[in-house]
């Protein structure tokens, strides 16, 4: 395939690109033919990031903190004025404060709020008009699991991803009629750095018991379910929440034991069992 000419070359806006899940969706553009703008707060990691990616020439690293208008507005203005439109934004850079609720202050709550709900609020309406003079466009924000299912220790982080669902949703009411369209998507656990640093093998093992695919997600998959929406084949999907969590979010409880007990070799004892019950209950 040629490549487009430059003019008509999509451009995607990943935030928080310089890393992780962020990473990888830039990755999964580049690959797809798009120019990318990585916008990140972590000038030194993303500017690194970016001087290694393939094909270079169709990235640019913006310096950015999506909680701060102008600084939003000025990223806006600096990828418009480089590849000259915008075709799909991600709105991936979240951070999280993980204590109880009555540990957590008030500062912590807003900066929490401030980067994973004001941020998608901000970065959108700042790309919309740039997306309409191209005819549309694209937006996926990344929520998470935890916005769909509470846990303990999230009251900022789930309460934050819970907004950004139904941000979603009204932006997707709203943009849907002017061509553009708003998705999220939920990842559970993904195998990420910050993972590895904050999960430990108790913690781990508690999600692979509960998890139906036993496992964490990768970067990877979640940049396809990523692409898929903001791509040609998503085109009448709008506000929609699609969890990529190996099932963890339908598994609801998803006692572990009883899961165990429907593994290869152990399904025809558990059927047993139950009719054993029940010619007893008789």
């Amino acid at each position: 395939m040629c490549p487009a000419p430059e003019s008509h070359q999509p451009v995607a806006v990943i935030t928080g690109g310089a890393r992780g899940i962020g990473l990888a969706v830039a990755q999964w553009f580049l690959a797809h033919d798009y120019r990318v703008a990585l916008w990140d707060i972590d000038a030194e990691t993303l500017n690194a990031t970016a001087d290694h990616l393939t094909h270079v020439e169709r990235v640019l690293a913006v310096h950015c903190d999506v909680s701060q208008p102008d600084e939003v507005e000025v990223a806006t203005e600096r990828t418009v004025a480089e590849f000259g439109r915008i075709d799909a934004l991600v709105n991936n850079a979240g951070v999280a404060v993980f204590k109880p609720i009555g540990q957590t202050t008030f500062d912590e709550w807003q900066y929490v709020l401030g980067t994973n709900l004001n941020g998608p609020f901000l970065c959108t309406q700042a790309v919309v008009p740039h997306m309409l003079a191209v005819g549309g466009g694209a937006v996926v924000n990344i929520a998470s699991i935890s916005g769909l299912r509470a846990s303990t220790l999230r009251v900022a982080y789930g309460t934050s991803k819970a907004a950004l669902i139904h941000l979603t949703k009204q932006q997707a009411t709203e943009l849907g009629t002017v061509g553009i369209r708003v998705n999220a998507v939920a990842p559970g656990p993904v195998e990420t750095e910050m993972a590895k640093l904050v999960h430990d093998s108790a913690i781990r093992n508690d999600y692979f018991a509960t998890i139906p695919l036993e496992r964490y997600g990768t970067t990877e998959e979640i940049a396809n379910a990523v692409g898929f929406l903001c791509s040609p084949a998503a085109s009448y999907i709008n506000g929609q929440v699609l969890a990529v969590d190996g099932g963890f979010d339908a598994a609801g409880v998803g006692l572990p034991t009883l899961r165990k007990r429907l593994a290869p070799g152990a399904a025809s004892s558990l059927l047993s069992e139950l009719s054993d019950a029940a010619s007893a209950a008789d």
